[in-house]
C-alpha cells in the first residue's frame, strides 16, 4: 500500500496490525505498541527507540508535577485583582471544565489505541496528515518556550524583594546578579536533568510531584486558618478575616477594568457590567496557563511500561482532573479570604514578581514573614521542575517529528532520531537551544515578559486542545461507523461499542464535552487579546496573542503544498480513520471503582475500601 496516497475514508480495522517501519514518502508509522516491553538490561545502550520503563506513578506524577507551578502561585493574584474573589474562583472551575473535556477526549483514545505520540497520531488518523504534522510542531514550540518561560520564572523569583512600607524582606544575591546568569545556570541545571535515564528522571519526577501535592495540600490548610484563626501580634489585621474581602464595600465580581500600558501605567478605566466581562474575560488566558501540562498524561505513553494497560490511561487521565482542577480552585478559593483584590501588590505595584504572590502576601500580612522566604524557595523549586518537565515533552515531541522524517534534511533527521540510553539526546540540545528565548525576559519591566512568554504559550496550547476536541469528534463518528463495517468479528466489534462493559475508557457524554472544549478553545483563541485593543494599541500583546495562529495554518499549508501540491481534494483526504491495536479490558471488575463482593465479610469489605483509596491516592 502506498501509504502517502489518500485512503478510502471508511474505517480500517486491523488486529494489532504491525505497521512500524518507513514510508514510502519518507515518514515512519506510530502505529501502537509493536515492541515488547524488554527488561532494562536488554535495551540497546544506543539506537532510535525510547525505553518503555516508567510505571503508573510515575506518569501520573510526571503530568501532575508539569501542571503544578508558578501559574497558580505567582498567577492568581492577578486573576483575583482582575475577576474579584468570586469571579477568579469561577474562572478556574470553568476553565477546569474546558481543560478536563481536553484530557477526556485524549484519554479515551489513547485507552481505546494506546499508540505513541497521541495527540500527533490521532489527528493524523482522523482528520489529516498536514493537521497532524502542523501540530506535531505547534507542540514542541509551545512547550519548548514554556520551559524558557519557566527559567524566566526562576530568575525572577530569586530576585525577590518585598517592601511594603512595614515589612522589608529580600534575597540579596538575587538582586546583585544579572538574570542573565540565573537563566545559563538552570538552562543547564534543564539540560542535565533531561540527560538522565528516563528511570532516574521517572524517579525524581515522582519525588518532586510528591512534594508539590504536599506543599499546595498544605497551603490551601494553611490559607483557610489564616481566615478564621485569632491574628497574632504582629499582623497587618487585629480581627478575624472570615469572608471579609467579599463583602461590602468588595463584591463577588470586580466591577472595575484598567487598561494599563507596557510601563503598568492606567491608561483606560472601564466601570460597570463592561468592565466586569472584560475583567473576567481577561482573566481565563491566564488561568488556562495554570492548567498548561495535564496532556502530559498521555504524552509519556512512549516511555511507558503499561502502554497497553487501559486501566493506566484511565486513571491517569481521572487522577489528573481531579486532582489538579480540585486543588487549584480550593488554592484560589482560600487565599480570597485572606488578600483582597484591591491590594496594590496584585494590581501592578508590587516591588517583584514574587511579591505579587497572594501566597506570601498572606503570610507577611499574618506576621510570618519567615512562611514567605520559605514560599518564594518552593516557587523557585517549582518553576524549575516545570521546566524540566516542559523540556522533556518537547524533547519527545521532536523525537516523534524525527522518526517520522519530517525535521527536515535526512542529516538532521537521522540525528534527532538517535538515542543515548533511551534519551534522545540531540532532540534535547536542539530544544535547549530554542529555550534560550528565555534570555528575552531579562529586558522590560518586572514581570512584563514573563506573561507575555506565558500568553503565547497558552495560545499555542489552545490550538492543540482545540485539534485534540476536533480529532476526538471525528473519532467518534469513525466508531460509529465502524461498528456496522462489515469486516469486523464479534470479538473486536465489542472495542468499538462505547457501551460495552470492556470498552476501556468510557466519559459519558464525551462527545459533548469535545464539542464544548472545541467550542471554548476556539472563542478563546479568537479573542484572547482583546486586552490589546483596549486604550492604545499595544502591539507586544498583539504579537503574543496571535502569532500561533497563523503559524499553525502555514506549517498545514506548506505539508500539503509538499506532499500534494495544488491537489486540493487531497489536503484533507490523506486520513485513514484506522482503528489498529485497540484494546479492550481484561476483567469486569475495573480499576477505581468500588463494587463490594456479594458474600464478602467485614475484613474483605475493609479491605476493598482501603485497595480503592489507594488506588486513587498512589
Amino acid at each position: 500500500m502506498d501509504y502517502e496516497k489518500p485512503e478510502a475514508l471508511d474505517p480500517h480495522v486491523f488486529s494489532h496490525a504491525t505497521h512500524h517501519g518507513p514510508r514510502p514518502g519518507g515518514e515512519v508509522t506510530l502505529h501502537g505498541f509493536n515492541e515488547p516491553v524488554a527488561p532494562e538490561d536488554r535495551h540497546e545502550f544506543r539506537g532510535d527507540s525510547l525505553w518503555r520503563v516508567l510505571h503508573e506513578r510515575h506518569v501520573n506524577m510526571i503530568a501532575f508535577s508539569g501542571t503544578i507551578g508558578n501559574g497558580l502561585f505567582l498567577g492568581c493574584g492577578r486573576s483575583l485583582a482582575s475577576a474579584g474573589p468570586g469571579g477568579a474562583v469561577v474562572c478556574y472551575v470553568l476553565m477546569g471544565t474546558v481543560i478536563s473535556s481536553v484530557i477526556g477526549c485524549l484519554g479515551e483514545m489513547t485507552a481505546l489505541m494506546p499508540v505513541n505520540a497521541p495527540v500527533m497520531e490521532f489527528t493524523r488518523r482522523f482528520v489529516s496528515r498536514g493537521v497532524g504534522f502542523a501540530v506535531g510542531w505547534i507542540y514542541w514550540f509551545a512547550y519548548a518556550v514554556l520551559a524558557g518561560e519557566q527559567l524566566v520564572a526562576v530568575s525572577n523569583a530569586i530576585k525577590f524583594r518585598y517592601d511594603d512600607g512595614h515589612t522589608f524582606l529580600n534575597w540579596e544575591i538575587g538582586e546583585r546578579v544579572d538574570d542573565a546568569v540565573w537563566i545559563s545556570v538552570f538552562l543547564i541545571l534543564v539540560v542535565i536533568f533531561n540527560m538522565f535515564p528516563v528511570r532516574v528522571f521517572g524517579e525524581l519526577e515522582y519525588i518532586f510531584g510528591c512534594f508539590k501535592l504536599t506543599f499546595i495540600t498544605m497551603l490551601i490548610i494553611f490559607m483557610f486558618i489564616l481566615s478564621i484563626i485569632q491574628p497574632r501580634g504582629n499582623a497587618y489585621y487585629t480581627e478575624t478575616l472570615g469572608t471579609r474581602y467579599w463583602n461590602s464595600p468588595y463584591s463577588f465580581f470586580n466591577p472595575i477594568y484598567n487598561a494599563k500600558d507596557d510601563n503598568l501605567e492606567i491608561k483606560q478605566t472601564i466601570v460597570g457590567s463592561v468592565g466586569t466581562l472584560l475583567g473576567v474575560w481577561t482573566t481565563f488566558t491566564s488561568v488556562l496557563f495554570s492548567y498548561i501540562g495535564m496532556d502530559i498524561v498521555a504524552a509519556t505513553a512512549a516511555e511507558s511500561r503499561a502502554l497497553a494497560d487501559v486501566e493506566t490511561m484511565k486513571m491517569a487521565a481521572r487522577k489528573i482532573n481531579l486532582r489538579v482542577i480540585t486543588l487549584y480552585s480550593l488554592a484560589v478559593l482560600t487565599a480570597s479570604f485572606v488578600v483582597p483584590a484591591d491590594h496594590p501588590f496584585i494590581n501592578g505595584h508590587a516591588s517583584s514578581v514574587s511579591a505579587r504572590s497572594v501566597f506570601i502576601i498572606a503570610a507577611v500580612e499574618a506576621g510570618m514573614p519567615k512562611a514567605a522566604h520559605f514560599f518564594n524557595a518552593v516557587f523557585v523549586f517549582s518553576a524549575f521542575t516545570c521546566g524540566i518537565n516542559s523540556m522533556y515533552i518537547a524533547t519527545r515531541v521532536l523525537h516523534t517529528l524525527a522518526l517520522r522524517g519530517q525535521t527536515g534534511p535526512e542529516f538532521i533527521t537521522k540525528r534527532l532520531r538517535q538515542c543515548r540510553s533511551g534519551v534522545p539526546v540531540r532532540a534535547v540540545l536542539v530544544t535547549g537551544a530554542l529555550m534560550m528565548v528565555a534570555y528575552m525576559g531579562r529586558s522590560g519591566n518586572v514581570g512584563a515578559r514573563l506573561d507575555e512568554l506565558a500568553n503565547n504559550c497558552t495560545v499555542s496550547c489552545l490550538v492543540v486542545y482545540a485539534t485534540i476536541c476536533a480529532t476526538y469528534l471525528y473519532f467518534f463518528r469513525t466508531l460509529n461507523d465502524a461498528k456496522h463495517y462489515g469486516n469486523t468479528s464479534e470479538s473486536q466489534a465489542a472495542s468499538y461499542d462505547r457501551d460495552h462493559r470492556l470498552y476501556p475508557y468510557k466519559s459519558h457524554g464525551q462527545w459533548l464535552k469535545a464539542s464544548y472544549g472545541l467550542v471554548a478553545c476556539v472563542i478563546l483563541i479568537l479573542f484572547n487579546g482583546v486586552g490589546a485593543f483596549i486604550g492604545p494599541f499595544n502591539v507586544r500583546k498583539f504579537v503574543s496573542a496571535y502569532i500561533s495562529l497563523p503559524v499553525f495554518f502555514l506549517l498545514i499549508l506548506g505539508y500539503n503544498l509538499r506532499k500534494h501540491g495544488l491537489r486540493f481534494a487531497d489536503w484533507w483526504a490523506d486520513k485513514s480513520g484506522d482503528l489498529s491495536n485497540t484494546v479492550q479490558a481484561t476483567s469486569l471488575r475495573r480499576k477505581g471503582r468500588l463494587e463490594f463482593l456479594d458474600n464478602g465479610g467485614t475484613r474483605e469489605i475493609l479491605l476493598t475500601v482501603v485497595e480503592w483509596i489507594w488506588v486513587w491516592m498512589k
